[in-house]
């Protein structure tokens, strides 16, 4: 495995976590459940690592693609320049996360604020990876991007 097979299997974990924890605090929201916040917390901090690794190893995968034919070049710029917007929002959502956790423990009075400013960064922070995400899976996948070469690199074998 290189960091570019790192950089594929990563990038789904900040854009599925993000809203599976906001979806998991909204629940603790609504139950008043401190264990189920922490929980989502838990998985939001976790999905701003997966963040972290995915925008570190995203360099060595244009390293290992920028040459291909058929490869935009313009098109990983764009995912380039969005996934460090992302990355910016991830990593504010696992800070809110780490303060909701521990004033949560500490049991203040802030803590339905905290879950709630946690919860509408998630939203924010999900809205931002997924379409990062979504540019980035058009440099390759033909089918969400018609002009990208689906053909480069696949082995044909000629059934005579």
């Amino acid at each position: 495995m290189n960091l570019t097979h790192l950089h594929l299997l990563l990038n789904h974990l900040p854009i599925f976590g993000s809203i599976l924890g906001g979806f998991v605090l909204f629940y603790g929201l609504y139950t008043k459940t401190n264990s189920t916040k922490i929980a989502a917390y838990f998985v939001l901090v976790i999905s701003s690592l997966g963040a972290v690794i995915t925008y570190l190893t995203g360099e060595p995968a244009e390293e290992s693609i920028e040459n291909i034919k058929g490869i935009s070049k313009s098109m990983i710029e764009e995912h380039e320049e969005f996934a460090g917007i992302a990355l910016v929002a991830l990593i504010i959502l696992g800070v809110a996360a780490l303060i909701g956790i521990y004033l949560t423990f500490k049991k203040s009075p802030l803590v339905r604020t905290i879950a709630s400013i946690t919860l509408a960064i998630s939203l924010i922070s999900f809205g931002l990876i997924a379409r990062t995400g979504y540019i980035g899976g058009q440099i390759r996948h033909s089918e969400i991007n018609p002009n990208a070469n689906p053909n480069q690199g696949a082995v044909h074998e000629d059934n005579d």
